[in-house]
């Protein structure tokens, strides 16, 4: 199984990236992991949010196959304590045959096609971020639910 991480464009802010980067540089030791960047929709601004996410959500399920287990990170998702995403993390990799995906939609969230598709939402905090501070968070959750499974220091409970 290989853990793939979707995101929607370019990190557009520099520090992000490097948080990002030293997370999915560290994953590699836990996991078979691959960040995969899909394109900006081209010239968003003459699109209403629902024919932006309509596209969004056409590029994002081109990229998914049927065996995979879509987790959206989403607003109304079911919220985890680190030990409990960890746990959570587990059981998916023992019941799950094919890949699974976790995606950051655009800044208007994902198309009812995408939900539609989605194996389960996910939200990180009740609190809103922006969909670019968001990759470098969640990389680094998944990153703390490796070293919680392993047993590792890096998470202090």
């Amino acid at each position: 199984m290989k853990v793939k991480f979707f995101v929607l464009g370019k990190t557009a802010f520099p520090d992000i990236k490097m948080g990002e980067d030293r997370y999915a540089t560290r994953l590699q030791h836990y996991c078979s992991f691959e960040r995969v960047e899909i394109p900006d929709v081209k010239n968003p601004k003459a699109l209403s949010q629902d024919q932006l996410k309509k596209k969004e959500g056409e590029l994002i399920l081109s990229k998914v196959s049927p065996t995979d287990y879509l987790v959206l990170m989403d607003e109304n998702g079911q919220q985890y304590t680190s030990v409990d995403f960890a746990q959570w993390l587990e059981k998916k990799q023992m019941s799950i045959s094919g890949n699974i995906l976790f995606v950051i939609g655009g800044a208007y969230g994902f198309s009812d096609v995408v939900y539609e598709r989605a194996n389960a939402k996910i939200s990180l905090s009740k609190m809103t971020f922006s969909h670019q501070m968001v990759r470098m968070i969640f990389l680094e959750q998944l990153y703390r639910a490796y070293t919680i499974l392993k047993g590792e220091p890096y998470h202090h409970s």
